[in-house]
C-alpha cells in the first residue's frame, strides 16, 4: 500500500501572549508565515502552516494567545485559540523559563487536562537563562500535567527543533498527504500581505499606539505584463491622535512602514510591489462585531 508509513495529523501552539508561538513556527516550516513583534496579542487569526517531509506531514494551527479577553476582539481571539484543542493531534503548550506558574499558565493546563490530547511542554527562550536552570524551570511544570515529552528550545536561535519535529511525528497517526509538497500555507496572499503590513506598524510604531490597529487591503491586482504587483492598503486606528502618530511629521512614519513592509511583500510574492498606504479612524472598531468581521476576524469561521 502506498504510503502505509506516511504520517499526517494536526499540531497546536499554545501558550499566554509574546511566548514565541509565531516565532517557533516560522522556524519550523522555514519561512514567515506568522508575522512576529515583541508585543503581546500579535496573532489574531489562526494560522494554518505545513511542514513536509518524507516521514510525513505536520498541520500547523499557531493561535492567538489565551489571555482574559477585554473587549470583542479579545473574546473572538481566546475563542479561536481555546477551540482548536479539539480538533488537533497534539498540543505544543510554549511556557517561558521561570519557576513562577502564574494563573495564566494554570487556566491553560486546566483547559489541556479537559482536551485529552497529548501534550508536549515546550521551554521556549533557554537562550535567556542559565543552562544549569533550565532542568529545574521545567520540573516546576511537572505536576499540572501528564505530558507526553519536555522539551527546552530556542525558537529564535532555532536550538532543538528537530527534536520537537521527532516529538511530533511519534504523537501523529498514520494518513494522507493534505497539501502538496510545496505548500507553506492556507492564508491567501492577501491576508498575508495585511499583517506584514500591520507587523512593520508594529514594529515601526513601538510603545506609541496601542493594539488598536488593522490592515485592510483595498486592491492587489497584478500588472499585464506579471512585472509589478499594485497594492493599496487602510491602517486603521481608533483615534484621530493615533492617526496623526501614524503617518507621522510630513509623511515619515508612514513612509517607514510601507518600505519596510513592501519589501517584505516582495520577498513573499518574488516580485515587484508598488504599494500605497493610507490611514484612517474608526472609533472602537475592536467592540463592533460588524468591523471585526469585515477586518477578517470571523468568530463563525472558527
Amino acid at each position: 500500500m502506498e504510503n502505509a508509513k506516511f504520517k499526517s495529523g494536526f499540531a497546536t501552539l499554545i501558550g499566554r501572549p509574546n511566548v514565541g508561538k509565531s516565532t517557533l513556527m516560522n522556524h519550523l516550516i522555514g519561512q514567515k508565515i506568522a508575522i512576529t513583534s515583541n508585543k503581546p496579542q500579535t496573532t489574531r487569526n489562526r494560522i494554518q502552516t505545513v511542514y513536509t517531509s518524507e516521514e510525513g506531514q505536520i498541520i500547523f494551527l499557531d493561535t492567538p494567545g489565551i489571555h482574559k479577553a477585554k473587549n470583542k476582539l479579545g473574546e473572538y481571539m481566546v475563542t479561536a485559540a481555546e477551540s482548536t484543542l479539539k480538533e488537533v493531534d497534539v498540543v505544543l503548550w510554549l511556557v517561558e523559563p521561570s519557576t513562577f506558574i502564574g494563573n495564566g499558565e494554570r487556566h491553560i493546563a486546566e483547559q489541556l487536562r479537559r482536551a485529552g490530547v497529548p501534550v508536549i511542554l515546550i521551554m521556549n527562550k533557554i537562550d535567556t537563562a542559565e543552562k544549569s536552570e533550565i532542568s529545574r524551570f521545567m520540573e516546576a511544570y511537572r505536576p499540572l500535567l501528564d505530558f507526553a515529552d519536555m522539551i527546552p528550545v530556542s525558537a529564535l536561535r532555532g536550538q532543538n527543533l528537530d527534536r520537537v519535529i521527532r516529538a511530533i511525528f511519534r504523537y501523529l497517526p498514520y494518513g494522507p498527504k493534505y497539501y502538496d509538497d510545496d505548500t507553506v500555507t492556507d492564508q491567501p496572499q492577501r491576508q498575508i500581505a495585511a499583517e506584514l503590513i500591520r507587523e512593520k506598524a508594529l514594529r515601526c510604531l513601538e510603545e506609541e499606539i496601542p493594539h488598536g490597529i488593522a490592515v485592510s487591503i483595498e486592491r492587489m491586482r497584478e500588472r499585464e505584463d506579471g512585472m509589478i504587483m499594485d497594492i493599496e492598503a487602510t491602517i486603521i486606528c481608533e483615534r484621530e491622535s493615533h492617526k496623526g502618530i501614524i503617518i507621522g511629521k510630513g509623511g515619515t512614519m508612514l513612509r517607514r512602514i510601507g518600505s519596510q513592509a513592501r519589501r517584505e511583500i516582495e520577498k513573499m510574492l518574488e516580485m515587484q510591489v508598488n504599494l500605497q498606504l493610507w490611514v484612517k479612524v474608526k472609533k472602537d472598531w475592536r467592540d463592533s462585531d460588524f468591523m471585526i468581521k469585515n477586518f477578517g476576524y470571523d468568530k463563525k469561521e472558527i
